[in-house]
Parts: structure tokens; sequence; C-alpha cells
């Protein structure tokens, strides 16, 4: 099992709920497992799509979830979000049984976000587990070893089972599966969208855009649905842990531009999946996008693990002047260039240096990238 960066032991105290969120198959079950398993504490582990389960957990009986909970130490629920009225479960137990450790996972963030928001208020920890990170994987490989499976990462993404397989053919069937079948299954279902197809549509488009700027308007000709359809299903997208969205920097600057925004994936490999496309980058034209993908999920992943506070941006004049990433925290600006060939001398833009003379600016490269996403 590769070492994950979130520590159930710390996550999960007496008197709150540890909520777990997270894309499925991004290891969540094992991770709770294992936890459990090695504990030392009576637990009790149960799924939410145990009918039984979804009709006591989701009542307010106090005394039968009390009698449910009797003798043990910890309480784990995976996939809570199967659960209707979960967060009034979890709350009496919270409120009644102060010396429990309560877990619950959910893969579906609508579902299970909505049902313990504000049943648990002040009384929940919240974290979510991504695909597999470097981070993860420093403890395990070192930067030699990870920088000579770079292109696999870029082609295959990084959920747990991909870092694992043996085979070119058992990754592209992974992908099949994982955005044939799981990816979508849960965002159609919350939303109750009978037709997959314009939403796949949607996301193949952005998936040809990776890196680039897109509005609604634009997304919304291309695909023949309403720019209010567009914005409510890249939001689905976005809340189900499939795309990033990155909005544009200004400080009330007229000309810089904000009114569109960038799309990332998540995963490589999920964006790869989408547009069936697992050819080597030796034979691609997208590697500077796959390259870009790659830096600011990992970022992201690293700042969700290691409690980076601030917010990311990319940065561009209506002029053309550009900056990939930026970063606004403790109190400063901090650019990132990202160039998958280093092989050309490439300077901050001269209207950024005008503009915030004081902030940081920085190439990232196959040479230097390692940091970047490893140490915020």
């Amino acid at each position: 099992m590769i070492p994950r960066a979130i520590d159930l032991a710390t996550l999960s105290t007496p008197g709150k709920a540890a909520i777990l969120y997270g894309p499925r198959r991004a290891g969540k079950t094992t991770l709770l497992t294992s936890y459990l398993q090695g504990c030392g504490l009576r637990y009790r582990l149960e799924t939410g799509d145990n009918i039984r389960m979804q009709h006591l957990l989701g009542s307010a009986d106090l005394q039968g979830i009390l009698a449910f909970a009797e003798g043990y130490q910890v309480v784990a629920i995976d996939e809570a979000q199967e659960i209707p009225g979960i967060g009034t479960g979890l709350k009496l137990l919270v409120d009644h049984r102060p010396d429990l450790r309560i877990i619950a996972t959910g893969s579906s963030p609508f579902d299970l976000a909505g049902a313990v928001g504000e049943p648990l208020t002040g009384r929940k920890r919240t974290a979510t587990l991504y695909p597999t990170s470097q981070l993860e994987l420093t403890a395990t490989l070192n930067r030699f070893d990870l920088k000579e499976r770079l292109p696999e990462f870029l082609v295959y993404g990084a959920y747990p089972e991909l870092v694992t397989a043996s085979s070119r053919k058992e990754r592209i069937e992974y992908l099949e599966e994982l955005a044939g079948s799981y990816l979508l299954k849960d965002l159609l279902a919350h939303e109750r969208i009978r037709a997959s197809r314009p939403m796949l549509d949607l996301l193949k488009l952005v998936a040809f855009q990776v890196g680039s700027e897109v509005s609604l308007n634009e997304l919304a000709t291309q695909v023949r649905l309403d720019v209010k359809t567009v914005g409510r299903y890249l939001d689905i997208l976005e809340k189900g842990f499939v795309i990033v969205r990155v909005g544009g920097f200004s400080r009330n600057l007229r000309t810089e531009v904000t009114s569109k925004a960038k799309y990332y994936f998540l995963d490589n490999g999920v964006r790869n999946a989408v547009i069936s496309q697992y050819n080597g980058l030796d034979s691609r034209n997208d590697v500077g996008a796959l390259w870009e993908n790659f830096l600011v999920s990992e970022r992201i992943k690293l700042r969700g693990y290691t409690g980076v506070y601030g917010s990311y941006y990319f940065w561009r004049t209506y002029a053309g002047q550009e900056i990939d990433y930026l970063e606004e925290r403790d109190g400063g600006l901090f650019g990132f260039e990202f160039k998958w060939s280093d092989n050309r001398r490439v300077k901050p833009p001269k209207s950024w240096v005008e503009a915030y003379p004081e902030a940081v600016w920085q190439k990232i490269t196959q040479e230097n990238y390692f940091d970047f996403v490893v140490a915020a």
C-alpha cells in the first residue's frame, strides 16, 4: 500500500466526526480499512449501501443508534452518501457518545456534504483524499525514480491502482472503466441527468482546451447548450473531483483579463481517457498541455495536504502577456511559468514586473519541477 498523506488517526478524534471526501477509487476504502485494522481499538465498519444501515442511521432513533454503537470505540461508515439523512444519525452519535471516534467517507460530495453540513456544524473535521500525489510517492520512490516515470504520470495519471499496474494494457483498461463507468456515475445520478452525452461532450471540449482560457459563451455555442446549463455542468464536474477551475487574477487593472477561466483535470489519466488518447509523449502534440495539467493538479494536491492557504489564478493582459499560474498567499504574489522544454530563455512579462514589482516569478521545467510539487 502506498503511504497516504492523510492520517486518519489524527483526523478522527473523539467528540467530532471525521469526514473523508475524494473521488471514486482514490483509495478511501483502503485507507479506512488499514487504519481500522491497525488502530488497536474495537471498531465497527459498515457501508452506506446496506439497507439496514440506511434505515437506522438515516433516522432520528436515538436509542437504536446508541445500541448500534454500544461497545465500540470507533464507528466507520464507508460511502456514507448512500444514507439519506446521514447527518442526523452522525450528530446523535457525536452528541451522545463523546468518547466515540466516528469516520464517514464519501465519493459524492454533493450528497454527503449537504447531509452533514448543517447537522454537524462545529462537530466535524474534513479532509479530501486525491489520486496519488508526487508528495506521497516520495515515501517509496526517490527523485530519480519519479523523474524516470514522469512520462507515465503525464499519460496515465496517478490513481493508486495505476501507479502499481504492470502493463500499458492494464492501465488503459482501468482508465476506460474509470471514465466510462465510475467517473460520471455519481454526478449524473445526483443531478438526475438522464442523457450523459451533453456532459461528456462538454468534458471532451474542456479536455482539448486544457491550459487555455475558455468562456462559458464559447463552450455553450460549441456544445449547443445554453450558458446556464454549461455553467451548471462545469460546477458539477468540479465538485465531483473531475476538473479544477482557475480564474484570472487582477487588482482592478483595466488591462487584465478576468472574464475567462482555465480548466484542468484533477488527474492526467482521466483527461486522456476522456479523449481516448494514450500515445506516448514522443508521438503527441499536446505535451505542453499535459505538463501544465500535471503541475497544476499536483500543486493543488500538495496545497490540500500541507495546509497552504491562499488563492490561485492565471494572469493575462488584453495585449497577450501572460503567466500560467500564480498564487496569492502569505501576503505575497508568486508567479510560475511552465515549460516542458527548457531550450529557450524566458523572462517574466514586462507589464507584470511593472504592475507587481514585489512579486516572485519562476520558470518550472523538468529540471526543477520536483520542489514545486512536493514542497509548499
